[in-house]
């Protein structure tokens, strides 16, 4: 598999938690584990940000300064190219 597959795989297993038209999908990073046979692929979308202030002087607050912010998931994919998880992923 290529880079391109993967990150289609990987996209479109998640494309239905983002309730955003253009989630702007991105592929972070790929890695492939030999010991099983998958690959960990990190991918990237915007969700809308639900900590929006509640009084227009929130808005100029530096705790709120996004209307979008965005989510990582690692996805693992098998060589028959399904997915077997999605996981959390923290960037660091």
């Amino acid at each position: 598999m290529n880079f391109k597959e993967l990150y289609k795989i990987a996209k479109e297993s998640l494309e239905e938690l983002s309730p955003l038209d253009e989630a702007d999908f991105r592929l972070e990073q790929a890695e492939y584990n030999d010991h099983d046979e998958t690959w960990d692929i990190v991918v990237s979308y915007l969700v809308e940000n639900i900590n929006k202030p509640d009084s227009p002087l929130g808005a100029l607050s530096t705790g709120f300064k996004y209307q979008y912010h965005r989510v990582y998931k690692k996805v693992k994919i098998d060589k028959n190219k399904n997915v077997k998880g999605f996981y959390m992923f923290e960037k660091v």
